[in-house]
């Protein structure tokens, strides 16, 4: 950055260009006329002056952004306006590293005003207005900077969004503003400005990409760790706010959902494409750790069947997370006696040469949890056709089960493979699959890039047990919270409901053959304990989703931008239900912390058969 030498206090012009090199150039001061940032913005979320020119747009620097793709400086006006819709900040993007001015500068801009959709049009987000192809004029330095507009639990609205209008396929992009009324409206007043929280509650940990969640609403939908339980499509929980660093990422703080940051955490507010609004910290508050703690279920005692399903995030050969993985079913799970795995990836990983099969993988994991204390599980899985069930590319992932053939044995028929169906037949009165392990018809459309379930026989003292291993179609695609959509769409959910309802199905053909059937169906459903596809999946009382046994306030397995939410279930037929004789724990070892070895949570059900 430069100096602030007496030669950058005259009245210059900075041409920002692409390249890394700045044209500087003498230029008259602004005129009294001038367009005020408030009138950039103005009350809508997309500004009148969209793709016009504006002259000597004055403010004072309040942050400079020199890293990733969309580089620029904020201004604001130091002299705003008495309208709470509209914003005084505005995001100045100048594509390559802004040379030539300074935080606390005075400056005239003068350039196009632009609506720019993080992630693209497409993506359904909202806008963010920027004033590009910029020249500015640097008029004074040294500046004191605007105040910080404080945001509280009082100042944002419970109410999270407007509805759509109708007449625009939901959009709200025209809008009027009302920040007193709508979440999303009082973020949207803000856009551009500096912004701070003091004393904020960490409600989703640190990622990999230097970005925590935290919650100006301490006491909405809060769940006993300190995160807030996203528990219907009409409670978007409106406290949440994303924060980034608009310093060195090296200082950003490692947190878990609970931790705090004291003081006051300020800088613009911005928006992007993943998360929506975010505060753009060139101050961060001091990170209290709360302590959290990794929880442990109890053991099975003798006569309860223990199962689990556990997501364990791309795991293949190469991966250095084996051992954390065995500990955590050993010790964190105690050693479920059947364990269904979602994304078990083959024996080389992401490398796209054909490879399908799993077995390395699933040995290593075995040896691991043998190294840990546990029993030596055994395993069943079928190898997928290469790239037909989605995920990363090459990876190939799929379903297993794992068993532990001390307590519990798998009943073997021969036949299951990548694309021939299993089927339920009747055998001296009992239901009995065709194949074991099998796929739930695997030439359906429904499973089309993604993962076709599991489906296995398992016998406990002397009692068939059917348990059926999903991995639901992803949300990819879905438009965010803050989408410019409202309510937003979530065009991924046609796919699981068809998924959902053949797995019902499936589950009907057992329940019609042998009506006290045991059943599990479970896995990674990607989908809410609320959601159509888990009313669909449930049907008419086939299967009943155990997490509901829970409190409303710790049903969740996964944390995805601040929301605590269930996306893994575990669901039983009517004879397991029947009797109230089953314990359902959401083990929390890996969604609400930084340093995670999944982005899931594991699933334990307990129940006598």
């Amino acid at each position: 950055m430069p100096s602030k030498s007496s030669a950058r206090l005259a009245a210059l012009t900075v041409a920002a260009v692409c390249s890394a090199a700045s044209t500087i150039v003498l230029t008259t001061p602004a005129h009294a006329d001038s367009v005020r940032v408030h009138d950039v913005q103005g009350s809508t979320r997309t500004s009148p002056y969209a793709g016009k020119q504006v002259t000597d747009v004055a403010g004072i620097v309040t942050g400079i952004r020199t890293y990733g793709s969309s580089r620029g400086f904020w201004i604001q006006d130091p002299n705003p306006d008495a309208d709470p819709a509209t914003s005084e900040g505005v995001f100045v993007f100048t594509s390559s590293t802004p040379k030539g001015v300074a935080v606390g500068d005075s400056v005239t801009v003068s350039g196009t005003v632009s609506e720019y959709v993080p992630g693209g049009t497409a993506s359904g987000n909202q806008s963010l207005t920027e004033i590009t192809k910029p020249t500015f004029t640097v008029l004074s330095s040294g500046n004191k900077l605007p105040a910080a507009t404080t945001i509280t639990s009082r100042s944002v609205p419970a109410t999270y969004a407007p509805a759509g209008d109708t007449a625009a396929n939901g959009s709200i992009n025209a809008l009027p503003l009302k920040p007193s009324k709508y979440a999303l409206d009082h973020y949207e007043a803000l856009e551009g400005m500096t912004v701070s929280v003091s004393d904020t509650r960490v409600v989703g940990a640190t990622d990999p990409y230097t970005e925590l969640w935290v919650t100006v609403k301490p006491h909405e939908n809060r769940n006993r760790n300190g995160g807030t339980v996203y528990g219907s499509y009409d409670a978007q929980n409106a406290g949440r706010l994303q924060i980034q660093s608009l310093g060195s990422t090296a200082d950003f703080p490692k947190a878990n959902v609970g931790d705090t940051l004291t003081g006051t955490t300020a800088g613009p507010l911005d928006y992007n494409q993943f998360g929506g609004y975010t505060l753009v910290a060139s101050e961060l508050g001091t990170l209290k750790t709360s302590d959290l703690k990794r929880e442990t279920t109890r053991k099975q005692r003798g006569g309860e069947l223990s199962v689990a399903t556990y997501n364990v995030e791309n795991l293949d050969p190469s991966d250095g997370t084996f051992a954390e993985h065995a500990a955590a079913i050993v010790n964190n799970l105690k050693s479920p006696d059947i364990v269904s795995l979602e994304e078990i990836q083959d024996n080389n990983g992401a490398t796209n040469d054909g490879t399908v099969a799993a077995d390395q993988t699933l040995t290593k994991l075995i040896d691991a949890i043998v190294a840990a204390g546990g029993p030596k599980y055994d395993w069943r899985s079928i190898d997928p056709v290469n790239g037909a069930d989605g995920g990363e590319p090459g990876g190939n992932i799929r379903q297993a089960f794992l068993f532990n053939p001390e307590r519990v044995s798998f009943t073997d028929r021969a036949g299951g493979d990548a694309t021939t169906a299993t089927d339920v037949t009747k055998i001296r009165g009992k239901a009995q699959l065709t194949l074991s392990p099998g796929r739930i018809a695997p030439a359906d459309e429904a499973w089309k890039n993604s993962r076709k379930p599991l489906a296995g026989e398992f016998a406990f003292r002397g009692r068939t047990v059917f348990v059926i291993a999903n991995h639901f179609n992803s949300k990819g695609g879905d438009q965010g919270l803050t989408s410019q959509y409202q309510p937003p769409s979530r065009s991924s959910e046609t796919q699981r409901h068809q998924q959902a309802t053949l797995v019902n199905g499936f589950v009907k053909d057992i329940l019609d053959t042998q009506k006290s059937a045991d059943v599990i169906t479970l896995g990674d459903i990607n989908d809410f304990e609320f959601s159509k596809t888990a009313k669909l999946l449930e049907g008419r009382g086939e299967l009943w989703s155990a997490v509901k046994s829970l409190p409303r306030n710790e049903r969740y397995s996964y944390v995805y931008q601040g929301n605590s939410q269930v996306l893994d279930q575990i669901l039983i037929s009517p004879s397991i239900r029947r009797d109230c004789d089953f314990e359902y724990d959401s083990v929390h070892i890996n969604a609400e912390f930084n340093d995670q070895i999944s982005d899931h949570d594991p699933q334990v059900l307990r129940f006598r058969p």
